[in-house]
C-alpha cells in the first residue's frame, strides 16, 4: 500500500466536477472500496489546462503551483490527479520549480501574495492509474472482483498525456491499464493507437484535422472488434464520445463505440451498480456492450453535459 497508509491529497480538477462527473464519482467509490482515503484539496483552482501556459507561462505556473502549495499543507506527501492534463501540469510545474531556481523564486513570489509558498519536491504527483497499479496492486484488485467482466472486449486507451517521457509509462505501447482490465476479467484487444493523441482542443481550431484524429482511433478499435474504448483522461473521453456523430457524418462511417472510464469498469467488476458508476452519462450508449458481461444492466438516465 501507499507510504501514507492509503492517505492521499486529491485534486479532482474542473472536468471531474462537470463533463467528467462520472469519472470523479466512480474514482471516489472505487478508492473507498479499496481502502484508500482521498483528501480533497481545500479551495483548489483550475490547473489552466493547456491554453493558459501558451499565453503566459509564469502566471500559468503560479496558478498550478498554488494547488501544490495547498496540497503540501495536508502533509500526505502524495497528490493524486485522475485527469491526465491536471496530472501532467502539476508534475511538470513541480519539476520546473526544482530544476530552475530563478523560476522557482518568481513563482514563490507570486504565491507569497496569497500567503502561500511551495518547496519543490514536497509532493509526489501521481496519476490515479499509478495508484491502482503500484500501491493497490493486481492481487488486491482481483480480490474485490465479484462480477468479472467476462465476454467484454475492450480497447485500453491511454492518450498522449500520461505517457509523456519521465512519467513512467512506455510512450508507444503501455500495458498497465491493459493488465488492470484483464484482472477485472475483460479481454483487451490489440490496440496500436492506444497512446496516440485524440486531438485535444483541436476540435475548436481545425475540425477536419480533429475529426480525422478521432476517426483513426475509433477505426482502430473497431478493426480489432472492441466493444468499448476504456480511457483515463476526460479530454479523450469527451472527444471520442461527443464527436462520433460528426465523424460518422463527415467520413460516412457508422461508429457506435461507447467510451468509458476505467474506474467505471472497476466499480462494475466490484459489484457496484451501473447507476452508482453513472453509466448512461456518456453520449454513445454502453447498453449493448455491457450486456455481454452477462448481467442485467440498469443504465442510469442520461445526464445533460455541462457546457
Amino acid at each position: 500500500m501507499a507510504e501514507a497508509n492509503g492517505h492521499y491529497s486529491y485534486y479532482p480538477g474542473c472536468s471531474l466536477r462537470t463533463s467528467a462527473h462520472s469519472y470523479g464519482a466512480s474514482s471516489l467509490k472505487v478508492a473507498e472500496a479499496l481502502g484508500l482515503y482521498f483528501e480533497e484539496i481545500d479551495d483548489w483552482n483550475c490547473c489552466g489546462a493547456t491554453e493558459y501556459v501558451s499565453l503566459d507561462a509564469l502566471p500559468a505556473y503560479s496558478l498550478i503551483a498554488r494547488n501544490l502549495s495547498l496540497a503540501a499543507q495536508q502533509h500526505t506527501g502524495q497528490l493524486v490527479a485522475p485527469c491526465s492534463a491536471c496530472f501532467l501540469n502539476l508534475r511538470k510545474v513541480d519539476k520546473i520549480m526544482k530544476q530552475h531556481p530563478a523560476t522557482n523564486r518568481r513563482i514563490n513570489r507570486a504565491l507569497g501574495a496569497g500567503g502561500l509558498s511551495y518547496k519543490p519536491g514536497s509532493l509526489k504527483v501521481r496519476h490515479l492509474l499509478d495508484i491502482m497499479v503500484e500501491d493497490v496492486g493486481m492481487d488486491a484488485i482481483a480480490a474485490k472482483v465479484t462480477r468479472p467482466l467476462r465476454g467484454l472486449r475492450v480497447a485500453a486507451y491511454y492518450g498522449c498525456l500520461i505517457v509523456r517521457p519521465e512519467n513512467g509509462y512506455n510512450p508507444e505501447y503501455p500495458t498497465e491499464l491493459d493488465t488492470l482490465l484483464q484482472t477485472l476479467g475483460a479481454t483487451c484487444v490489440d490496440f496500436p493507437l492506444k497512446a496516440h493523441c485524440c486531438g485535444g482542443h483541436m476540435t475548436q481550431i481545425s475540425e477536419d484535422t480533429a475529426y480525422e484524429m478521432i476517426r483513426r482511433i475509433l477505426q482502430n478499435a473497431a478493426d480489432y472488434q472492441a466493444d468499448a474504448i476504456v480511457t483515463l483522461c476526460p479530454m479523450c473521453q469527451l472527444n471520442l464520445d461527443a464527436y462520433q456523430t460528426q465523424v460518422n457524418h463527415l467520413f460516412g462511417t457508422d461508429f457506435h463505440v461507447p467510451i468509458l472510464y476505467f474506474t467505471q469498469l472497476m466499480g462494475l467488476a466490484f459489484g457496484m451498480s451501473e447507476r452508482e458508476m453513472e453509466i448512461g452519462s456518456e453520449l454513445v450508449s454502453a447498453r449493448e456492450a455491457l450486456s455481454k458481461i452477462g448481467t442485467e444492466v440498469e443504465i442510469s438516465k442520461p445526464r445533460k453535459r455541462d457546457k
